[in-house]
């Protein structure tokens, strides 16, 4: 087994080589490249393949008990200081990897069908390729200068795939607005990494969170500068995994195409963050303070995503706010120390809820045969209804990841959301409260989503409704809120066409998606029930597999000896419970229409209000940091313009002035410069002879 950790280093670069070669074919010979647009997608898949191959088989060795593997060469070194690059492979590593390549394999393979006839589809395979292989990068880094490189290369992806419809507005400006959000996290991560490095001299997890806990200890470095430290690290995860207050980027970033959404919020880039809060739980742990911050930070982000998901009406966008949702879930574990609980929940997560973002993906694909390639329309829940007779694939595996995320058993999300909510107990009761209440919203508007999107009639051709979309669009357009451009998705033309063919509808009904996209959600919906059971609390595999740095095995299952059923059954039991309700509710409302929605929400209008609004935290940050920075740049451009520029004017003035006046004083005439000398010697003479 040793040589596949000798080739470990294949993995982050299987997927590098395939788009740099489709890369440089799109730069090269851009034509050509095009025409063989399914060879491409061939072979970047099976590199990608390939990576999964190699991923597996490190799991499985590290399982067997293989010891942790690290292999480095120096990179840099100036006296004393020595910069190492390499990769580790140890019980996270191979647990992250498999995940990345598993689930941006099947995300691939779906990429075929859902982007079959833009224009942009060897473009789009080559960014695939690349963000992948920059995650990869990052999971296998042994320090955290090598994990800040391969951070700042994620951050560059998902700008370049949240805006690959760059000549839609919407497009532009979700990148842009993902891209600044994440410098804000990125700039304290990395005064984070220096003030670390500058306090204990290293770059490594491990030394430098032993070394940081005996500073403190012995006075050298004090427990407030320990603290801001580690918040400065923290704000790294805070935007990358879009917790408060920096999770403002991460719904406007669906104006991805969809596989890329899928992507994003399942197994790259808000990954990232909570594998980064992992890696570096050797510091936060002695720090308790910071730990206390991390998980206040996850349980208000959990319950903030969820009161926002209840009121959205774009499928991706309500499951963009579920994902903040869960993240602020597992944010919450690593700050109560449960280390294995929030990993378990970052694994379980990843597949159910890459299988629900390429299934609205799937409904988009088959609701643009209906309503045209309109994003206002096509993702639009209002509009749909009775999909499942339509698309039954798509229906079952949607259907398996709501009872996944709403916590029901045996389901994967039951297992580690119950573990996270147990933890969470035992440290803090409110935080446990927060994440209860939570739970039972997420399974409200999880099942409000499905059974708006699945059951009961189908109202794609309610020509009234889509009017009074139209008009909100319009009216919302008019107010700056929306940019109503086309939308490139799939089965789009190219464009130009888009203007004289303005819906592009050609059927009254939907219909499900191609071979492509059904098999990598059919694949998806096996681990989305059955993955949990690796850890249930009666043989915890998962935890036995992944510890906290602090523990050793003989520890783990010194615990796991200690399980009281009892108490399980009570914590769970409250879990489903309150699961169980949230469900029920959105029966009555949504589907046997026992309750009516609307009178609901007049009652509560305020509160109503606060989720349409998204707690007007966008409004907020637009006019405190957009309009308040225009207004600072006006006034430093005034400043420039009238002192800056008018010293420079002045002096450029006097300048011009002194040198006409001398011109005329530099005559050439012998005598003008005697009268000259004569007049300055009188001068000084009736000067001297006064004094």
């Amino acid at each position: 087994m040793e040589v596949i950790y000798q080739y470990a280093w294949m993995i982050p670069v299987l997927p590098l080589l395939g788009a740099m070669l489709v890369g440089l074919g799109l730069i090269s010979i851009n034509q050509v490249t095009n025409r063989l647009r399914q060879l491409n997608a061939v072979v970047i898949i099976s590199l990608m393949g390939a990576a999964m191959g190699l991923s597996l088989a490190l799991l499985w060795s590290q399982f067997q008990g293989h010891a942790p593997y690290l292999r480095t060469l120096e990179w840099a070194s100036a006296g004393n200081f020595h910069l190492t690059m390499g990769y580790t492979i140890d019980h996270l590593t191979a647990l992250m990897l498999v995940i990345v390549t598993t689930v941006a394999f099947l995300v691939m393979i779906y990429t075929d069908g859902y982007m079959a006839h833009d224009p942009g589809y060897v473009r789009f395979y080559a960014y695939l390729s690349l963000f992948g292989s920059s995650m990869l990068g990052l999971v296998v880094s042994p320090n955290l200068v090598q994990v800040y490189i391969f951070w700042e290369l994620v951050g560059m992806c998902s700008y370049l795939l949240v805006g690959f419809w760059y000549d839609r507005k919407a497009a532009a400006d979700a990148c842009q607005k993902a891209f600044v959000t994440n410098r804000v996290g990125d700039f304290g991560l990395l005064l984070g990494i220096l003030g670390l490095f500058w306090a204990t001299g290293s770059f490594d997890f491990m030394i430098m969170g032993d070394r940081l806990a005996e500073l403190v200890e012995t006075g050298s470095v004090s427990n407030f500068l320990a603290i801001v430290l580690a918040i400065l690290v923290f704000l790294g995860p805070v935007a990358k995994s879009a917790q408060f207050p920096l999770h403002v980027w991460l719904p406007d970033a669906m104006e991805g195409p969809t596989p890329i959404s899928a992507l994003i919020h399942a197994a790259t880039m808000v990954a990232a963050g909570v594998f980064l809060i992992a890696r570096m739980y050797p510091v936060f742990e002695h720090v308790p303070a910071a730990m206390n911050v991390i998980a206040f930070t996850g349980a208000f982000t959990a319950f903030l995503g969820a009161t926002i998901a209840i009121t959205q009406n774009d499928i991706k966008k309500g499951l963009a706010y579920s994902t903040i949702s869960q993240l602020g879930y597992m944010v919450m574990a690593m700050g109560v120390g449960a280390y294995s609980a929030g990993l378990f929940h970052l694994m379980t997560h990843a597949y159910f809820k890459a299988m629900l973002f390429l299934g609205s993906g799937s409904v988009i694909h088959g609701m643009e045969g209906v309503v045209g390639h309109d994003a206002v329309l096509a993702q639009d829940m209002r509009l749909m209804g009775g999909l499942r007779k339509y698309m039954p694939a798509t229906g079952i595996t949607f259907l398996i990841g709501c009872l996944a995320i709403s916590g029901i058993p045996p389901f994967a999300g039951f297992w580690s959301k119950d573990e996270i909510l147990g933890a969470a107990f035992a440290a803090n009761p409110l935080l446990w409260f927060i994440g209860w209440v939570t739970a039972g919203i997420t399974a409200f508007y999880m099942f409000r989503m499905y059974f708006s999107t699945f059951e009961g009639k189908f109202r794609g051709n309610d020509e009234k409704i889509k009017t009074q979309l139209k008009n909100a669009a319009a009216a919302a357009e008019k107010l700056g809120a929306v940019e109503l451009a086309p939308n490139f998705g799939p089965g789009a033309m190219k464009k130009g066409e888009l203007d004289s063919h303005s819906h592009g509808h050609h059927s009254t009904s939907p219909h499900e998606s191609p071979w492509t996209m059904t098999l990598p959600l059919l694949v998806l919906a096996i681990p989305s029930m059955l993955i949990g059971l690796i850890g249930t609390p009666y043989a915890n595999y998962f935890e036995q597999f992944i510890f906290s740095p602090n523990e050793n095995l003989a520890e783990v299952m010194e615990k796991a000896a200690e399980f009281d059923p009892h108490e399980f059954y009570v914590m769970a039991g409250s879990s489903i419970a309150i699961s169980v309700v949230g469900i029920t509710l959105a029966v009555l409302m949504y589907l046997a229409r026992k309750i009516d929605p609307s009178a609901i929400a007049s009652k509560i209008k305020p509160l109503y209000e606060l989720s349409l609004n998204k707690w007007y935290f966008d409004d907020i940050y637009h006019r405190v940091f957009v309009l308040g920075l225009r207004r600072v740049a006006r006034q430093v451009m005034e400043v420039d313009f009238r002192v800056v520029d008018g010293a420079v004017n002045l002096t450029g003035f006097f300048t011009l002035v002194s040198g006409e006046g001398l011109k005329y004083l530099e005559s050439g005439r012998v005598q003008f410069y005697a009268l000259i000398v004569f007049g300055a010697v009188l001068g000084l003479v009736i000067v001297f002879g006064v004094t």
